[in-house]
C-alpha cells in the first residue's frame, strides 16, 4: 500500500490566496482559492498594496478551510510548501511568512517551490509525466518554453523579452472596454470573428525560441484609436479574432521548432492562459498532426490560473528530492529556472 505522504501548500504569488492539501502530488484533497479580481476591476489591473492586504485578511480563513475540506489535521502533515517566487514581493511575503510560521509551530519541513513550475505540475493533476518534456507556460506575467530533460531539471530555451501573453491579453482589453482579467471574453469573442486586421507575428521567423507581444499590443491600440479619431466603428469580434490568431501564431510556430530540435517525448501546456480555447486547439491539432507518437498534455481548465493545488503537486516532487527551506526563505519576486 502506497504511503500517504500529505502537503500543505500556499500560493500567494500575485491576486489569488490559495491554500490547498495534496497527496502523493496527484490527489487534490481540498484546493480553495480566494480571488480578488473584484477588488482590482477597478483599476485595470493588479495593485500590489492592495493584493497583499487581501492576503494578509484571507490566508488564515483559507488555511483553515483547506485542512476542514480534506478532514486533515496537522499531526498528518508531511511537509508545508510554499511559492517563493517569481509574483509580487509583497504577496509572496504574506504566503512564505504564513506558511514558515506553521512549519516551525508543527515541526514540520518547509518545502520552497517556484511558481512556475506549479503551473507545469498543474498537469500531472490529470496525466504522467514523461520525459524528457517540453513545457509552454503562457500566464499573466511570463512566457517561456521550459525543456526537462529528467524529472526535478528546468531549463529555460525561450521567454517573453517584454510583455508576457496574458499582459497584452489585459492590456487589449483595457482598450476594448473589458474588465480586468480580459482573456476569458477576448477568447469568446475571438471564436465569433475572422482575422481581417492581420497584426505583426513579432520574431516568429526569428532563429531563436523568445517571444515578444509588445509590438503586436501597440500595433493593436493604434489601429483602435486611430480608428476612434476617425469616428469609425470597429468590429470589436474581428479585433480579438485578428490579436489572438497573431499570439496563437507565434506561440505555436515556436513550440513547433523547440519539438524539432529538442528530444521531446511529452508536450506540456500550462498556465494562465492555457485556458485559451484558441490555444489548446490550435496545438492539440497542430501537434498530433505534424508530431503523431508526441504525449500532448494540457493543464485541466481549473488548475490552469493560480492555485496553490498545482504547488502542492510539484512540492511533493520536490519534498522527494529532498528540497528544504530554512525559516529565514524569503521571497524571490524575479526568481527563474535556469537558461539552457
Amino acid at each position: 500500500m502506497t504511503k500517504r505522504t500529505l502537503i500543505l501548500a500556499f500560493e500567494s504569488s500575485c491576486d489569488e490566496t490559495s491554500v490547498a492539501v495534496v497527496e502523493n502530488g496527484t490527489k487534490v484533497l481540498s484546493n480553495v482559492v480566494a480571488t480578488q479580481i473584484a477588488s482590482h476591476q477597478r483599476f485595470g489591473g493588479v495593485v500590489p498594496e492592495v493584493a497583499s492586504r487581501h492576503h494578509i485578511e484571507q490566508i488564515t480563513k483559507c488555511t483553515r478551510e483547506a485542512l476542514e475540506r480534506a478532514a486533515v489535521n496537522y499531526s498528518q502533515l508531511a511537509a508545508v510548501a510554499v511559492t517563493y517566487g517569481p509574483g509580487l514581493v509583497g504577496s509572496l511575503l504574506v504566503g512564505v511568512t504564513a506558511a514558515k510560521a506553521i512549519a516551525w509551530a508543527h515541526h514540520l519541513p518547509l518545502v520552497p517551490v517556484n511558481h512556475m513550475a506549479g503551473h507545469l505540475y498543474a498537469a500531472r493533476l490529470v496525466g504522467e509525466f514523461i520525459y524528457p518534456q517540453l513545457a509552454l507556460l503562457v500566464s499573466g506575467g511570463h512566457t517561456e518554453l521550459v525543456y526537462m530533460p529528467v524529472e526535478h531539471e528546468y531549463e529555460i530555451i525561450g521567454e517573453t523579452r517584454d510583455d508576457a501573453a496574458g499582459e497584452a491579453y489585459d492590456k487589449i482589453g483595457r482598450v476594448m472596454g473589458v474588465n480586468y482579467p480580459a482573456g476569458k471574453t477576448v477568447d469568446e469573442w475571438a471564436a465569433k470573428g475572422s482575422d481581417t486586421f492581420h497584426f505583426p507575428r513579432a520574431m516568429e521567423k526569428e532563429a531563436n525560441y523568445d517571444f515578444s507581444f509588445s509590438g503586436l499590443k501597440s500595433a493593436f491600440i493604434n489601429v483602435v484609436h486611430n480608428a476612434h479619431q476617425r469616428g469609425e466603428e470597429l468590429n470589436k469580434l474581428d479585433l480579438a479574432a485578428s490579436f489572438q490568431q497573431s499570439v496563437v501564431d507565434v506561440l505555436a510556430e515556436k513550440t513547433e521548432r523547440a519539438l524539432d530540435r529538442y528530444p521531446a517525448k511529452q508536450f506540456i501546456l500550462a498556465g494562465g492562459v492555457a485556458a485559451n480555447h484558441g490555444l489548446r486547439n490550435r496545438l492539440s491539432h497542430d501537434l498530433s498532426k505534424k508530431f503523431p507518437d508526441l504525449s500532448v498534455l494540457q493543464a485541466p481548465l481549473k488548475y490552469c490560473g493560480d492555485n496553490a493545488a498545482m504547488i502542492g503537486a510539484a512540492a511533493y516532487v520536490n519534498y522527494r528530492y529532498g528540497d528544504r527551506a530554512g525559516l529565514d526563505l524569503n521571497a524571490d519576486p524575479s526568481l527563474m529556472f535556469k537558461h539552457l
